[in-house]
């Protein structure tokens, strides 16, 4: 699936079953409730934390969830994501070229 498809896509289910977005501000504090709940798997899977009784191992489902609202916010607020990342792609090239192979810590 193509970025501007999953814009696509995500606009037509809520307009067809979400019946509207929810508010930017409201749909930041869910991408950052999501990111905890990415960051408490993460912590259990490869961290020092165990999971507890009936918590999930779904790692997947939870980037899911972070795309998924990202998605949400770039649509409301007319970022088109397929570009923008062209754009992030070349800025991390033209400053990062040699940065990280002349990095003695990697």
């Amino acid at each position: 699936m193509e970025i501007r498809d999953l814009q696509q896509r995500v606009d037509e289910w809520i307009k067809s079953y979400g019946v509207r977005y929810f508010s930017e501000l409201t749909n930041m504090a869910i991408l950052t409730e999501e990111v905890g709940e990415l960051a408490r798997v993460m912590a259990r899977r490869y961290g020092d934390q165990s999971f507890k009784a009936g918590e999930k191992d779904n790692l997947e489902d939870e980037m899911a969830d972070i795309l998924w609202v990202l998605t949400c916010l770039a649509n409301q607020t007319g970022v088109d994501l397929e570009q923008a990342m062209e754009r992030n792609f070349r800025k991390k090239t033209e400053r990062d070229s040699e940065r990280h192979k002349l990095n003695p810590k990697l």
